[in-house]
């Protein structure tokens, strides 16, 4: 039904845009010519207004509006090569007796397609978050180079399909399974970021999956502890908030869900400040429990001053963000591999306490984001496979492990695994992924 609507559509269009032609030779009739004319015209407006009814149905204005954007897009490639077609084939015929009625013709197609065109990219480029502005770019750099810019147009308008389907898809999905409260764990959920970034304060360090677990019946917490630190002091950070959520929640215990370096800090403030009997479970993501070699080297290499001077260039930037008395180079040299054997030697597990982690690996570096796309090839050139900085070697800790990739070259990044850049990966549900990872700490009774 999808197909034959976007056929008639596009012939409607292609008949709208080629008046001139159609008049010329009677196609349109001098008797209620003008009627047929309006018509066309109003249909034009209203298909650019209404371009699908069914997208109606849709769950969100904004998944709507990128709806419809597609589909106008996908109208103006049907029509536009079909006008083209027409116009090609009215040369011969059209010249040199009728060559004004020709251009005559071929402004009307550009009016009528461009009305189209752009009503379509607008709606998509305002609404779609996964074009990104390199796609968004791309298109209006090639917008003017023919034949490569209706290839550009493909792509932008296969990623914004994709996008408003799938979102639709989960929109639907978390409203069939709303009762079911898959998330609503026996403990709340306290969320703890890695090194260099904040929960939510300025930037939302966990991207859509705090929303997509509250939907689910989740109660979640942040960690709210600063970004660069020692493992030792950003654990007790941790073990203060612990013990307030506690307090002000009347809940005995939390589970922890801990990225990169805040693994490292929450086995600290677990194992050494008296928090054991106060937390639930901890399932670290993505951490470096064995350390990173390639750290370990660029410290060993780089001069002082050179160290000490990128170090005060981070703590300014730090600073500003909300850190009280941030330390670039402890929290560094508390990642390096040395450090990371020192600290499992003197950092023991706590009975009662389930601990299980995540991993997953970068397949390509063109798959990851700057800076995790340069830095994936050094990685692995010390420590081997990675995800964009730990090792795939460094993450397994605990009763269980979890490794994600892609079938695809693209792989699950550093950033990927906790929606850093909101975006869809093929074959990797992020959202879905957490969804199912508390519930699985629910069905154990957590």
């Amino acid at each position: 039904m999808r197909y034959i609507r976007r056929i008639v559509c596009a012939v409607f269009l292609s008949l709208a845009a080629n008046i001139p032609f159609l008049y010329y030779h009677q196609i349109i009739p001098e008797k209620g010519g003008f009627f047929c004319i309006l018509l066309l015209v109003l249909g034009v407006l209203l298909l650019n207004i209404v371009p699908a009814f069914s997208h109606q149905k849709i769950p969100g204005k904004r998944l709507r509006i990128c709806a419809d954007g597609c589909e106008l897009l996908i109208y103006f490639l049907m029509s536009v090569t079909m006008s083209a077609v027409s116009l090609m084939i009215m040369i011969p015929v059209a010249f040199p007796e009728d060559k004004m009625v020709w251009f005559m013709d071929l402004i009307c197609v550009v009016v009528v397609e461009a009305a189209v065109f752009f009503s379509g990219m607008v709606r998509v480029y305002l609404t779609s978050s996964q074009i990104g502005v390199k796609w968004r770019t791309i298109g209006i750099l090639c917008g003017w180079i023919p034949i490569v810019h209706l290839v550009v147009l493909v792509k932008i308008i296969r990623m914004a399909m994709e996008e408003w389907e799938f979102e639709s898809g989960k929109i639907m999905q978390a409203q069939e399974r709303r009762d079911e409260k898959l998330c609503q764990t026996r403990y709340p959920i306290l969320m703890v970021h890695g090194v260099f970034f904040r929960d939510y304060k300025y930037f939302n360090y966990w991207g859509r999956i705090p929303k997509e677990l509250k939907a689910h019946g989740a109660m979640v917490f942040y960690g709210d502890h600063q970004s660069a630190a020692s493992v030792a002091d950003s654990g007790r950070e941790l073990a203060d908030r612990v013990r307030e959520i506690v307090a002000q929640t009347g809940f005995q215990k939390v589970n922890i869900i801990a990225h990169s370096k805040g693994g490292l800090d929450s086995r600290y403030a677990i194992s050494r400040l008296g928090i054991g009997g106060s937390v639930a479970s901890l399932t670290t993501v993505n951490t470096p429990h064995r350390g990173c070699i390639f750290a370990e080297y660029l410290l060993e290499k780089i001069p002082q001053r050179m160290k000490d001077k990128v170090a005060e260039g981070y703590n300014a930037a730090l600073r500003k963000l909300g850190d009280n008395n941030p330390d670039f180079l402890a929290a560094v040299t508390d990642l390096t591999a040395y450090a990371c054997k020192s600290f499992n030697q003197n950092v023991p597990d706590i009975p009662g306490v389930y601990y299980q982690s995540v991993g997953s690996k970068l397949n390509m570096a063109s798959g990851g984001r700057f800076p995790l796309n340069f830095s994936h090839q050094l990685v692995r050139y010390f420590d081997g496979p990675n995800d964009g900085l730990v090792a795939e070697s460094s993450f397994m800790w605990g009763e269980d492990y979890t490794f994600l990739t892609t079938r695809g070259k693209r792989g699950i990044s550093h950033g990927d695994v906790i929606d850093l850049n909101r975006e869809n990966i093929r074959d990797f549900d992020v959202r879905e992924f957490y969804v199912e990872l508390v519930n699985g700490l629910k069905e154990r009774g957590y």
